[in-house]
C-alpha cells in the first residue's frame, strides 16, 4: 500500500499492486487538503455526456449513502496525474456497469470536510459503499478488472445463483447435491466431488427423479450459461432449481477439490 494511505476494509478479491503510485495529498510540491496547485485545465467542449456522476459534501448522502446499487467512488483531483491517466478506464467501467453499479468522482480539494471524514490521505483512492458502509477500499490508479472485483460481492444476483464457495460450503453441511449436466463423458473425466449425473437435455423429463435426490440440487454445467437457462425455465414452472454461477470452470478456477476417477 502507497506510503500515508490508510487501508479501510479488505482489498478486492482481484486487486493488484496499483500502478503508477498515487498522488500524496502533502509535501513538496504542495496540493494537500488545504491548498489546490493550480488547475491543469477543462475538459475539451462537446465531448460525450459522462456516466460519472460528480458528487459534492452536499450530494453524497443523496448519491451514495441511499444509493440502491453498490457505488464506486474516486476520490481524486485536478492535479493528480495518475487520476487522468486512469480516467478512461473508469469511464469505461461506469458505462459497461450501468444499471448494476453508480460511479461516482469525489473532488477532494472541494470536498476537504468529507475526505477528512474518510480519513482520505492519498489520491487516487476507490472505495466502495454497499448498504450504507464503507466495505471494500483501494489506495492508488486500478484497472477496470480490479474495479470489478471490488464490487462484485455487492452485485445484484440472478435468482437460483449460487457462488463456487457457496456451494463447497452447503456441501460441506450435507445440505444440498450438485448436479452435473454436461455430456457423460466430461463427468466421467472430472466431476465436483458427491455429484450426481443428469444430461441436461434429460432433466425437464427427470424432475422426478432429480427432487428425490437426498438434499437439494443445484444444477451445473461447463460454464454456467446453460444451467442458467434450464433453471430459469423451471423457475417460470413453478419448480425452482439453483445453479452454480461460473459452472464447472468456476469450480476449478477458485481451486476447489475436483474428483477424477
Amino acid at each position: 500500500m502507497p506510503g500515508g494511505a490508510v487501508q479501510m476494509g479488505a482489498r478486492g478479491p482481484g486487486a493488484a499492486r496499483p500502478a503508477p503510485a498515487p498522488a500524496p495529498l502533502s509535501g513538496s510540491g504542495g496540493g494537500g487538503l488545504g491548498g489546490r496547485p493550480a488547475s491543469t485545465g477543462a475538459p475539451a467542449g462537446g465531448a460525450a455526456k459522462s456516466a460519472i456522476v460528480q458528487v459534492t459534501e452536499r450530494e453524497f448522502e443523496q448519491e451514495v449513502l441511499t444509493s440502491e446499487l453498490p457505488v464506486l467512488i474516486e476520490f481524486g483531483a485536478e492535479w493528480c496525474a495518475p487520476c487522468k491517466q486512469i480516467a478512461p478506464l473508469v469511464e469505461a467501467f461506469a458505462r459497461e456497469m450501468a444499471g448494476k453499479v453508480k460511479v461516482v468522482k469525489v473532488d477532494i480539494d472541494r470536498a476537504q470536510l468529507l475526505a477528512r471524514e474518510l480519513r482520505v490521505q492519498s489520491v487516487p483512492t476507490f472505495m466502495v459503499f454497499a448498504q450504507q458502509r464503507i466495505v471494500d477500499v483501494q489506495v492508488g490508479a486500478i484497472g477496470k478488472k480490479q474495479m470489478f472485483a471490488m464490487v462484485e460481492p455487492f452485485l445484484p444476483r440472478s435468482e437460483g445463483a449460487i457462488k463456487p464457495a457457496e456451494l463447497a460450503e452447503l456441501m460441506r453441511q450435507g445440505m444440498v447435491t450438485p448436479v452435473d449436466t454436461r455430456d457423460k463423458a466430461a463427468f466421467d473425466r472430472a466431476h465436483i466431488p458427491g455429484a450426481a449425473h443428469m444430461a441436461l437435455d434429460e432433466i425437464e423429463n427427470r424432475l422426478a427423479e432429480l427432487h428425490m435426490l437426498a438434499e437439494r440440487p443445484v444444477l451445473y454445467c461447463r460454464a454456467g450459461d446453460r444451467s442458467k437457462e434450464l433453471s430459469a425455465r423451471l423457475a417460470e414452472q413453478e419448480l425452482p432449481v439453483a445453479y452454480l454461477e461460473g459452472g464447472f470452470l468456476g469450480w476449478e478456477s477458485d481451486g476447489l477439490p475436483v474428483e477424477r476417477p
